[in-house]
Formats: structure tokens, C-alpha cells, sequence
């Protein structure tokens, strides 16, 4: 039996593995929160975090499907790129699996084709933590934009409310100005 198939079968351990590995990666008394409850609706950062990871694991065993991988990163990358995470926090989730997929390997066999097998898994890890990455990016970039807006937003009013600027009449507006 091949490497990923063997890996694919224990594809329910290898996800909780992972999962606990991701929470790990926020302060513990978040970490154990998000481990012990199990309501979707208390519990919506662990939620989305289990389901995106279920989805990338059945693409990395499988057809490696860019949407459905793009779609499963997209809520737990936006949600670690609103938090205090470096960019490689935010996105060093995906590579965790390497470390957790190396275990199992080393368990399984210690062959030449199983080598080359589990070298295929960790380059399309590989393209899933670019694809986190290039989500991260465009997350931050928006923030920053938003931040950026707000800013001016409140500046003006500031300097509105202060007598410094003043509104512009609108040129096709019948006001006149003397």
C-alpha cells in the first residue's frame, strides 16, 4: 500500500493532530478553550479552524482542487491575520503538517518509493502554505487600507470640526460664491 494511502487512513488521527497543533499556536488559555468546547456557535475560531483543516487534508490526499483549498484557508487565514500573528504565525499552521505527516512516515516505512511519496506531500503542502500566504497578504492589505480610511475619515472631521477646512461647493451645485 502506498505512503498516502496508509496516511489517508488515518486521516481522522492526523486531523486532530494537526488541529491541536494550530491551537497550540494561540496563548493557552485560548488553546484549551478552543480544544474543550465543541459548540460551532461558542466556539466559531475552532470551528472554522476543524473544518478548513478536514478540507485541506481530503485535498492533499486527493485531487488537489485550488478553490476548495483557496476556500478552506480563506477563514482561518483571515482570522489569524486579524490577530497578533507575524505573517509566519499566521501562516506556519499549514506547515505543521510536515512535522505530523514526518511521525507518521517514520512509523509506516523507511523506503526509497515511501520517501518520494512523502516528498509529493510536502511540495503540495508547500503550494497550500504559498496560496495561505498570498490570502494573508491580501487579508493585511485590506487592513491596512481600512485602517488608512478611518484615519483619514476621523483627521477630517477633526480639522472640519476645528474651522480648517471647509466644504468645496460642488461646480454644477446653484450656490454661488461671493
Amino acid at each position: 500500500m502506498r505512503l498516502d494511502q496508509q496516511l489517508a487512513n488515518k486521516k481522522n488521527a492526523i486531523l486532530q493532530k494537526w488541529f491541536n497543533a494550530v491551537v497550540d499556536t494561540y496563548p493557552s488559555d485560548t488553546s484549551r478553550f478552543l480544544k474543550s468546547q465543541k459548540d460551532p456557535f461558542a466556539n466559531p475560531v475552532g470551528n472554522t479552524t476543524l473544518s478548513g483543516l478536514k478540507t485541506l487534508l481530503e485535498n492533499l490526499f486527493g485531487e488537489m482542487e485550488v478553490t476548495a483549498i483557496s476556500n478552506a484557508l480563506d477563514p482561518i487565514v483571515r482570522i489569524r491575520a486579524v490577530q497578533n500573528f507575524s505573517p509566519s504565525q499566521a501562516v506556519g499552521f499549514v506547515f505543521l503538517l510536515k512535522k505530523i505527516l514526518g511521525e507518521y512516515h517514520s512509523k509506516e516505512m523507511d523506503e526509497a518509493a515511501s520517501l518520494k511519496e512523502l516528498s509529493r506531500l510536502y511540495e503540495r503542502i508547500d503550494d497550500m502554505g504559498m496560496m495561505a500566504f498570498d490570502i494573508f497578504s491580501a487579508c493585511r492589505e485590506k487592513l491596512y487600507e481600512l485602517k488608512t480610511s478611518m484615519e483619514r475619515d476621523r483627521l477630517y472631521k477633526a480639522f472640519f470640526k476645528a474651522g480648517l477646512v471647509a466644504e468645496v461647493p460642488d461646480e454644477n451645485s446653484k450656490e454661488t460664491v461671493s
